[in-house]
């Protein structure tokens, strides 16, 4: 298959986060493949896609199984044609919220390998990918964070030091694929209403309402679909390594 629209992989796609920002691309003028361990509620996922006239597909795809990623890559492309975009949405939380004193290395190393490793190892065989393509539309790599790079939760700690690793990796690549014309951006989420805050909803809407966001409000899907789709449009094409919170000011600091 290959079509005149752009293609977009989104990792972690097929709901919450990543399905929303499918989603917007798909509106925005991409075809998109979803990668995920899943397929349940894909296939809705899809239907929206196609909905606004784009090509999608679920390739299943595990991102913490390095050695899996370039037979990945291989099969989007053959599926599609060139990738111009990827959004590293796909990650895992800490498995249990407890006192720091009490992380394992299990629960550690596995929280690292997915949201750290297999992300940075992904961003990797994309890469490859995109500086082997002579491109003239905007290209883009795009990681979704979290406010947790900078804010420490001591309750979670494996998911903020992968998180805190991501902002580094959008600096690394930012620098390595300049020349290439191809940007890469982070963006970092505050308390966004998905699946995976439901088992945490109640403690955060009391929280908002005691003032923890600015903007008194959750964050949602759309949000962060809507920067993400900005940065992957090329509307800010002399900007790379470049960081934008969707978070409602939380992250700002107060006295």
């Amino acid at each position: 298959m290959s079509t005149n629209r752009p293609l977009a992989v989104v990792t972690g796609g097929r709901r919450g986060i990543g399905a929303g920002i499918a989603i917007e691309l798909a509106s925005r003028g991409f075809d998109i493949a979803l990668t995920d361990i899943e397929g349940s509620v894909a296939e809705e996922t899809l239907a929206a896609i196609g909905g606004h006239g784009a090509a999608g597909k679920l390739f299943h795809s595990d991102v913490g199984n390095v050695e899996e990623h370039t037979s990945v890559v291989e099969r989007i492309v053959e599926w599609h044609g060139p990738i111009s975009c990827l959004v590293n949405n796909a990650g895992i939380p800490s498995p249990s919220r407890g006192d720091l004193l009490d992380v394992t290395p299990a629960s550690f190393d596995r929280v690292m390998g997915v949201n750290l490793r297999g992300t940075f190892f992904f961003t990797q065989a994309v890469a490859r990918h995109m500086s082997g393509i002579k491109a003239t539309d905007p290209r883009s790599i795009v990681t979704v964070s979290s406010v947790s790079v900078e804010m420490a939760s001591i309750e979670r700690a494996e998911y903020c030091v992968s998180k805190s690793g991501l902002g580094m990796l959008t600096k690394l690549f930012a620098l390595r694929l300049a020349s290439l014309g191809i940007g890469v951006f982070e963006v970092r989420p505050g308390i966004i209403r998905t699946p995976m805050t439901e088992g945490v909803a109640s403690k955060y809407e009391q929280r908002i309402a005691d003032g923890l966001v600015p903007m008194e409000r959750w964050g949602y899907a759309e949000d962060v679909a809507r920067a993400v789709s900005a940065l992957a449009c090329g509307q800010i094409a002399f900007s790379t390594g470049s960081v934008i919170h969707v978070d409602g000011a939380l992250s700002i600091p107060r006295l």
